[in-house]
């Protein structure tokens, strides 16, 4: 009796430890999960639900490869994401016209930013979050705007309630580069893997993921050229 009752116990236990699929879980979507994971998209887990977080993966593929930004599995997507051909997301060539030598580069289509060193090679690349209606495009250059700093390594919002780490001013007179932003409590306002997608939007500043915010403040010292494209 003892041990029925003790196998028993366990059966339940492991039971309760399985991960439950999400009600609307496909098996489409899960094959799809693990491609976009193998692609360096960041679809989170394959659990096969079509969640926020597999909706950015598929924009980051989206835009990619120049297809319509829907963040839906739709067929012209579906044959590209499986195609022997199809290209990483987090590895990504500098825009065509976007200038030469020592730059940042700035996509608003693709939601995206490059490091350019003086020959040319990208030494840093990542997703982020814009605002295209406050951020026109052109060169522009860190520096000091309005009277304003050019590099504030703790920046906060005019609320002072959010903190802007690592702010990279570059245009007038307060839009920057910094990371995502964060309460005071240490917590992000949204999580990094919505860079490179249009599912948020900045007010007029490009956030970036905590790592590659302070990777940018040491490659943009004041007088670093900017140029942001539509492309």
């Amino acid at each position: 009796m003892l041990r029925a009752l003790l196998a028993l116990v366990v059966t339940c236990l492991v039971l309760a430890a399985a991960p439950v699929a999400p009600a609307d879980a496909t098996p489409a979507v899960e094959r799809a999960q693990r491609r976009l994971n193998q692609l360096g998209c960041d679809s989170g887990p394959a659990d096969g639900a079509m969640g926020e977080r597999t909706r950015s993966a598929v924009l980051r593929f989206q835009s990619r490869h120049r297809l319509s930004q829907t963040g839906n599995l739709n067929n012209a997507t579906t044959r590209r994401l499986y195609a022997d051909d199809a290209r990483r997301c987090d590895v990504r060539p500098v825009p065509p016209r976007s200038g030469t030598g020592r730059r940042i580069v700035v996509s608003q289509r693709q939601n995206w930013v490059w490091l350019v060193a003086s020959g040319g090679r990208v030494v840093g690349q990542s997703g982020m979050i814009d605002n295209p209606g406050e951020l026109g495009t052109g060169w522009k250059k860190v520096g000091s705007y309005c009277g304003r700093s050019a590099k504030i390594r703790r920046n906060t919002d005019t609320s002072g309630a959010l903190v802007l780490e690592h702010f990279t001013r570059f245009a007038p007179c307060g839009i920057g580069f910094h990371r995502i932003p964060t309460h005071r409590s240490g917590s992000q306002i949204h999580p990094a893997w919505l860079v490179g997608t249009n599912l948020r939007q900045s007010h007029g500043c490009v956030r970036l993921p905590k790592a590659f915010a302070a990777r940018l403040w040491d490659f943009g010292r004041v007088g670093t050229r900017v140029r942001v494209v539509r492309g």
